[in-house]
């Protein structure tokens, strides 16, 4: 009978290599005398390690296609080559072991390939070697709680930044903001506020009135702009140019040394200590943007050690950091909890305390929950009665629930026990100026901004007190304006609205040929009589339709206006009243969608001045229609030129410049205002910027 044919017989059927005669005169084989007389030692190891790597990888290819039951095939090579393969794989393929149990299997190979997450005691276990590896080379841990655990958790006071921990949040003013220029660009944090992919909060933009727009127009928080450079009035920045100082030089040297020695807080109880370094195992997770395994992590340590704040903390800041990778205001809401609860739990330190419930305002003011994050505050005031600081957090509180009169109790109470606080100052001749207190306001408002006190350095505050200035006619105005401008807040000396769009044109005149918007000028000059008849029609008083102005900008004299549009939106029935003017107005997107603007009627009184002040933003662009002109006595300033309204034509300006308005005539003046988008905004843009 025939051998089998297989890979064996055909390599007996080999030519044998010639014998050789080896130095005892023995012949032997010239493949074993090459080899030193046998197979060796590592010989051996080298193809059985060719043969477990192509094992690896096999069990890739397997598990991916999920063709073999991968756990047989390793026994039947086991079996074949007669070898204890798991011996290789624990001795020379550990870095494979991706689920920590000591050898590679499908499980490994799964993670591997990420259709299974690894476990969190793997994720600790490596952390801590990690941090093990950094140790110094003495071997000695620093256990203090000023150690490196401790220098990542400061906790965020608004203060230190210059900045005001309400313009991160929900319905806060913010100054500079950043602008959705770029082609679709994905949603930020900054941008999202709330997070948009959720339903919205209980408390609404509407039901949240910001005071602290005051004269400046009242406007419910826009999103993000970034400032325009726009070429700047040699004229008068050539007269009221100050000598500026860096802000290390404005500040005296005694607040500096004080900043300098301000103590990192403890946020580590005795007991937890004892368990600093899982700690920082789960923490690193988070600070390495791992924000699902650190949850997990610090699940795992909640559970483990459950009257633990410090891990508690950790499982907020972690959910804090899911929600916005998220963009989830449940899983926002679960950190919100979560804070809460490490705060309440026995042997926390103050330090911990006071952080953890900042954090929980904080989120609570993003997510437009304002009154939730006063009474936050207010039970940190509680606890730490000392802290002007949060005292003047829970100043702006207040304000942002526009309870202005309980915002000023708080800073009197500052005020009392610190004279010199400039953060409190500042608003507190906000709150004054809003009262139009105008005289009382400006030395707080001054000295405030003079101390150089972290916070103090906002343009609402030079818009404030260049405004209090000006209304005394004090031409020194115009040096706080332009140190405003030279801080970053205003574009120029003359346009100083807050919430701009970089890059956009910037004049304080137009034509409609500038424009774009022929069509529209052409509309409203060939219909002004239309316009004008139904205006009058609805003039008298017992209509109740022309409201008087309510921005405080009136020296003296009656100016009312009838809105029919509103940011991008029809002003309820009025377009009843007028319904012509409206349907001209109809198929003109760029002023009807007009999200930061209005389509209004205004009628003056003689008498009447309107004192110089500046529109909210530079997004958009104001047309004035002449509808009933006195032939003298009424004119607009712009700037430093000054024009006249003409009946049937329109004037066009950018309200963001400084401007401003006298009827002096022996009869009223009627216009009719359209706001249109910048024409230089895009269309993205006008989709995605926030009404005001």
């Amino acid at each position: 009978m025939a051998p089998r044919k297989n890979f064996r017989n055909q390599a007996k059927k080999e030519v044998k290599p010639a014998a050789v005669v080896n130095k005892n005169g023995v012949k032997v084989e010239a493949s074993v005398a090459a080899s030193g007389g046998g197979f060796s030692g590592t010989k051996i190891f080298t193809w059985f390690m060719v043969l477990a790597l192509l094992g690896v990888w096999s069990s890739v290819a397997v598990v991916w296609f999920d063709l073999v039951d991968y756990d047989n095939v390793i026994a039947e090579r086991a079996k074949e080559f007669r070898f204890n393969f798991s011996e290789v794989l624990q001795g020379k393929l550990s870095a494979y072991d991706a689920d920590g149990d000591g050898d590679f299997d499908v499980e490994d190979a799964k993670v591997l390939l990420g259709l299974k997450e690894r476990p969190v005691s793997v994720l600790l276990r490596e952390a801590k070697e990690e941090s093990a590896v950094k140790e110094p080379v003495d071997g000695s841990q620093n256990t203090d709680v000023e150690s490196e655990i401790q220098d990542d958790f400061i906790p965020d006071d608004s203060r230190d930044e210059a900045t005001h921990p309400y313009e991160d949040e929900n319905n806060a003013i913010d100054m500079k903001g950043e602008l959705v220029e770029k082609a679709q660009p994905q949603q930020t944090l900054e941008e999202s506020k709330q997070y948009k992919n959720q339903p919205g909060s209980p408390e609404t933009k509407e039901t949240v009135q910001l005071r602290y727009n005051a004269e400046a127009e009242s406007v419910p928080e826009p999103e993000a702009d970034v400032e325009p450079e726009v070429e700047s009035v040699p004229e008068l920045e050539a007269e009221f140019v100050p000598e500026l100082k860096e802000n290390a030089e404005d500040q005296p040297k005694d607040k500096l040394k004080e900043k300098a020695k301000k103590k990192k807080p403890k946020l580590l109880n005795k007991f937890e200590k004892t368990i600093k370094t899982e700690i920082d195992a789960a923490e690193k997770l988070r600070k390495k943007g791992k924000v699902e395994e650190a949850v997990r992590a610090f699940e795992t340590l909640v559970l483990q050690y459950p009257q633990s704040p410090r891990c508690r903390y950790g499982k907020a800041l972690a959910e804090d950091g899911l929600a916005e990778k998220m963009l989830s205001n449940d899983m926002l809401q679960k950190a919100i909890g979560t804070y809460k609860e490490a705060s309440e739990l026995p042997n926390a330190t103050p330090d911990l305390i006071k952080a953890t419930l900042k954090k929980r305002a904080e989120r609570q003011q993003f997510l437009g929950r304002m009154r939730g994050a006063l009474a936050t505050l207010e039970k940190l005031v509680q606890i730490f009665p000392e802290d002007m600081a949060l005292k003047n957090d829970l100043g702006v509180a207040h304000l942002l629930i526009g309870d202005n009169n309980s915002a000023k109790r708080v800073y009197e109470e500052v005020l009392a026990t610190a004279p010199s606080d400039g953060f409190a100052k500042v608003h507190y001749g906000f709150i004054l100026k809003s009262e139009n207190k105008i005289a009382e306001s400006i030395p707080f408002l001054r000295d405030g901004l003079e101390s150089g006190d972290p916070g103090t350095d906002d343009g609402r505050f030079y818009f404030h007190l260049g405004d209090a200035l000006q209304r005394m006619g004090d031409d020194s105005a115009y040096k706080w304006y332009e140190r405003g401008h030279q801080r970053g807040h205003f574009a120029s000396v003359w346009q100083r609205s807050l919430y701009n769009v970089d890059g956009l044109k910037a004049q304080p005149w137009w034509t409609p040929k500038d424009t774009g918007y022929m069509d529209l000028v052409k509309t409203l000059e060939r219909n002004w009589r239309i316009i004008r008849d139904e205006a009058q029609s609805v003039m008298d008083k017992t209509t109740g339709l022309f409201v008087p102005e309510e921005e405080n900008l009136r020296e003296k004299g009656e100016w009312g206006q009838f809105t029919l549009w509103q940011q991008g939106k029809k002003a309820g029935e009025s377009c009843r009243s007028v319904p012509k003017t409206c349907g001209l107005l109809e198929r003109y997107p760029e002023a009807t969608g007009c999200k930061r603007g209005q389509i209004k009627f205004s009628v003056m009184q003689p008498g009447t001045h309107v004192w110089p002040h500046t529109g909210p933003t530079n997004c958009r662009l104001r047309m004035h229609l002449g509808l009933v002109i006195p032939k003298t006595g009424c004119k607009i300033r712009c700037t430093n030129d000054t024009r006249a309204w003409e009946e049937g034509k329109v004037l066009i300006f950018d309200d963001s410049f400084e401007h401003e308005v006298w009827q002096d005539a022996d009869s009223y003046r009627l216009i009719f205002i359209v706001d249109v988008w910048h024409p230089e905004l895009t269309q993205y843009q006008r989709q995605t910027l926030s009404p005001i």
